[in-house]
């Protein structure tokens, strides 16, 4: 059987930590409870009808990858979720990502920063994680960067 976090459950489903416990505590959600890390796991057969974007057989191998922490995995179900306009649910496993140096993941959360994508729109945070995602190899980043760079130089001749 294969089992998600609610974390993982919050961000498919569209739907909050408390519903999902309230579901839990009146028996229509199933739980598993890992008992030597007391932590609640969710069978994914269970949330199926309640999706908030489709997720396919290879999706769902991502998922369990991305909840596991693997850092690409967990860029990539973010992305999916934003191709489903989900940017909200998106933050956070490009966040997981990002602190694990996930060059693309500092770059998509300095674009939602940047463009109000699903976070506070700060021109500061955007700017810092797309220097981040420069710094940790990211191309597309480097080039933003550039072009900012020349930008202020430009002003600052102006």
């Amino acid at each position: 059987m294969n089992l998600i976090s609610i974390a993982a459950v919050m961000a498919l489903t569209g739907q909050s930590e408390r519903t999902l416990r309230r579901k839990i505590a009146d028996g229509s959600l199933p739980k598993v409870e890992l008992g030597n890390l007391h932590k609640v796991m969710i069978p994914i057969v269970s949330i199926q009808s309640q999706l908030c974007i489709p997720v396919s057989g290879e999706e769902w191998q991502l998922v369990l990858l991305a909840d596991g922490g693997d850092a690409q995995a967990q860029t990539d179900l973010a992305l999916l979720l934003l191709e489903h306009g989900k940017e909200s649910a998106a933050v956070p496993w490009l966040e997981q990502a990002a602190k694990q140096g996930d060059a693309e993941a500092m770059y998509w959360l300095g674009r939602l920063h940047l463009d109000a994508g699903g976070v506070a729109h700060d021109d500061n945070l955007g700017m810092m994680w797309l220097a981040r995602s420069a710094a940790a190899g990211s191309l597309i980043s480097k080039q933003q960067m550039q072009v900012l760079r020349e930008k202020v130089t430009a002003a600052d001749r102006g």
